[in-house]
């Protein structure tokens, strides 16, 4: 099979999460930048058994805008997802349609006439961050980083030049090093090397024999039926989002770890009273935080969801990332159970020294009487 003789349309998503708050407050909007708020709704279009439950966030669809894209005038679709675990999601769609799956590759960072994407999703990231300021708990001092994934979305069922239908399986086999550049983002494809392509679209997933969908760090390539795209495309958003809380999570920590530390070093024993009641609301904090984020992606009802939810955390290895938080909260628990232990010990040096006077007093007293 050419590549050339197969006609590839789709869409690529991009997709962008911030962090902006510890918390959000569980109050509905009516507007967010001029337009009205609603509740996020996906359909999960497989037939496999499933007992379907999706965090719903809230959400604005903002009016579509023209710009000069890498292969001519392109109409991007963007849409914002608040989240309550303080953090939103913004996702831009931009069509494509194009003969051959190299032409993709600079659809990565696109540039516009009025700058990168990066930076126009970032001032509207902006822009809704000084919107709901108001409703934000500890928000941020200034936008952290942005955690992107960009998804390249085809249009299935491929066909040949005669028309005839591809197995989406057969097609990766055959076009394995061509799908791994795109997910690279690396223009020369045969200067590719098989190891890299094996390893780039190594975790793939089928449902049907038309869809495919193929998951690297960086990237992922979804062949699907476009009004299945929605519920793919949705699982993704929330691993990406989760992998941007957690490491907002590990700075919390590491903030906190290194602030109770120089406290120890640095404080009189009278003042650990105060570093405990403030580990302590950390413990608390942190526990309610890991449970907003375990709410947010609850779909495991889909099976063929949730392998891709597993494939997709496996590439952000969100794993390692609870493994090195959940070590950080031990130490952070040691930390607290030491000085809780000191703060004991010290009330019951306490009280013995107060039965030892007492019962010197006692001694004293009894002497005093017996001499009178």
């Amino acid at each position: 099979m050419e590549q050339q003789a197969i006609h590839y349309r789709g869409k690529v998503v991009y997709i962008y999460a911030f962090d902006v708050a510890y918390e959000m407050k569980r109050e509905p909007l009516e507007r967010l930048l001029g337009h009205p708020v609603e509740q996020f709704v996906v359909d999960a279009g497989k037939r496999s058994p499933r007992q379907l439950f999706f965090y719903r966030p809230q959400m604005v669809r903002l009016p579509p805008v023209e710009r000069d894209g890498p292969r001519g005038r392109v109409r991007l679709e963007r849409t914002v997802k608040l989240l309550p675990v303080g953090a939103i999601s913004i996702t831009v769609r931009m069509p494509f349609e194009t003969d051959n799956l190299a032409d993709l590759v600079e659809y990565h960072d696109p540039v516009f006439e009025n700058g990168t994407l990066l930076n126009e999703v970032t001032q509207l990231a902006e822009s809704v961050r000084n919107e709901l300021a108001a409703y934000f708990i500890r928000p941020l001092r200034a936008l952290a980083g942005e955690e992107a994934y960009t998804v390249f979305c085809i249009a299935a069922p491929l066909v040949d030049g005669g028309g005839a239908r591809i197995c989406a399986e057969k097609w990766l086999r055959e076009n394995r090093r061509e799908a791994a550049a795109l997910l690279t983002q690396e223009p020369e494809v045969n200067h590719l090397s098989k190891q890299e392509s094996d390893e780039s679209t190594g975790l793939h997933l089928s449902y049907y024999d038309h869809d495919m969908v193929v998951m690297d760090w960086d990237a992922a390539l979804l062949i699907d039926e476009p009004a299945h795209f929605a519920e793919t495309l949705y699982v993704m958003e929330l691993a990406n989002l989760q992998l941007a809380e957690l490491e907002a999570y590990d700075r919390i920590l590491d903030d906190s770890l290194d602030r109770a530390y120089r406290d120890l070093r640095k404080r009189p024993i009278r003042s650990r009273r105060g570093i405990l009641s403030e580990l302590r609301e950390i413990r608390i904090d942190m526990a309610r935080f890991s449970d907003e984020l375990s709410n947010i992606t609850k779909f495991f009802g889909d099976w063929h969801l949730a392998r891709i939810y597993q494939g997709v955390s496996a590439r952000f290895h969100l794993a390692d990332w609870h493994r090195t938080i959940d070590e950080k909260l031990k130490t952070l628990d040691d930390l607290y159970e030491l000085l809780n232990q000191d703060r004991m010990n010290r009330w019951m040096l306490s009280l013995e020294v107060t039965i030892v006077l007492l019962f010197v007093i006692d001694l004293v007293m009894l002497f005093w009487s017996m001499k009178h």
